[in-house]
Parts: structure tokens; C-alpha cells; sequence
């Protein structure tokens, strides 16, 4: 077992138009002795502005990108960082901050190169329309993957630095936390899930279920027909 000690973990945050949220999950995440840096993807509130005014590292895009564009420019910075692990959270409060620590124990154990959150145990808040695509989706990757992975669509997940340098990220919005599970089984590394309770509030989601899951199954048939050219 290696002990990954706090001051090597950075919380990577990407935020789009979370005025309302930010400074509360940040504080939440700071609270608990972990570094922070926001990705702001040119958001058209006051978003920027509150997370200059934290103590945690700022990177923000001219325009809105999407959710895959921020994480790329996260693991950018990531990638010149001491950092020797990388937590990735939502920024609109989804996720509890006070679950971080199962994530780094998880990476600790060596247990998994990347740790992917799992909502499927507790879906109390989540709509029928978000678990049975969940689901569907969650089934294909697994298959391709060769691994068991029930919620492929968390968004709350840690990996390691090797992890991260071997992940070349291509999808600039949601499609990106498929694409990183499929790079990473490609690359050979080990996937794990762990029990994580997902906070549904009053927050609008970014995540359009059927225009969504179109733009799964267009990156899905990309990917695969890549994968057969290469």
C-alpha cells in the first residue's frame, strides 16, 4: 500500500455558469485539505470572478467548450504539476467533498489506476430517463472496456499522474467521461468503482438525455471504427 499523502492530490473542478455553486463546493473541497483548480469554460456569469477570488488555481477559456474541452485544459495543467494524483469533482454540488478520501484509499490500496464514482446504488433524485440511459450506456462501455464499470457516467472519479499522462483526451463535451474510460482500458489500466451518494438538488443540468445519448452513439461508432483503421 502507498500512502498518496494530501499535499500530492489536486481536486480538478470544471465549471461552466456555477455563480451560485462554486464557492461552496470549493470551500467544501479546501475544508478537507486538498488543493483545488477550477477549469472555468468561459462562462458567462460571475463564475471567473469568484474563483479569482479563492485560494486555488484559475484556469479559464476564452468561450464555452464544453465539459471535455476544461478537463483536457485541466489535465494540461495537471501534467506540469508535483501532483501525483488528480481527483475530478462537478462543480454544481453534486458531489460531497467528504467522500474524497474514499477515492484516495481506493488509489492507495492499488487497487485501481482510475476510480470512478457509482450513483446505482442509492438513485433516490435521479429520473427514470437518467438511469435507463445511464444503464445503457454503462453496459456498452463495460463491454468494450472488458470491465465492469455500473456508471460510466460519473463525472466524480480519481486517477493517478501515470494514469492521466497515458489519457489523451480528444471529446470536448460529455462524451468525454466514456472516452476516458475506453483510453484507459485501451492503455491497460485498471478500472475500479466505488459507492458514492449523488446530490440532486434544485440545479438545471447540463445533460440533455436524448440529444446526449445521440452524440454517445455518433463518439462510440467514431471510436470503434478508429480503433479498427489503426
Amino acid at each position: 500500500m502507498t500512502v498518496i499523502d494530501k499535499s500530492q492530490i489536486c481536486v480538478l473542478i470544471p465549471a461552466y455558469n456555477e455563480e451560485k455553486k462554486i464557492t461552496g463546493v470549493v470551500s467544501g473541497v479546501l475544508s478537507r485539505g486538498y488543493a483545488v483548480v477550477v477549469v472555468d469554460d468561459g462562462s458567462t456569469d460571475s463564475t471567473a470572478e469568484k474563483i479569482r477570488s479563492l485560494p486555488v488555481a484559475c484556469v479559464v477559456s476564452p468561450k464555452n467548450e464544453g465539459k471535455g474541452a476544461a478537463i483536457q485544459r485541466g489535465f494540461d495543467w495537471f501534467a506540469g504539476q508535483p501532483y501525483l494524483a488528480m481527483v475530478i469533482m462537478d462543480a454544481d454540488g453534486q458531489h460531497r467533498p467528504e467522500e474524497l478520501e474514499n477515492f484516495v484509499l481506493t488509489l492507495e490500496k492499488g487497487e485501481a489506476d482510475i476510480v470512478v464514482g457509482n450513483r446505482m446504488f442509492d438513485r433516490k433524485g435521479m429520473s427514470w430517463v437518467r438511469v435507463v440511459t445511464n444503464r445503457f450506456m454503462s453496459f456498452i462501455i463495460s463491454a468494450i472496456a472488458r470491465q465492469k464499470i455500473p456508471d460510466t457516467q460519473c463525472g466524480f472519479r480519481a486517477l493517478t499522474k501515470d494514469a492521466a499522462a497515458k489519457i489523451r483526451l480528444k471529446t470536448k463535451r460529455f462524451e468525454v467521461e466514456s472516452e476516458m474510460l475506453l483510453l484507459a482500458s485501451k492503455a491497460g489500466l485498471k478500472i475500479r468503482s466505488i459507492p458514492i451518494e449523488s446530490v440532486y438538488r434544485d440545479e438545471v443540468s447540463h445533460i440533455h438525455p436524448g440529444r446526449d445519448t445521440v452524440r454517445f452513439l455518433s463518439f462510440l461508432i467514431k471510436f470503434l471504427l478508429t480503433q479498427i483503421l489503426q
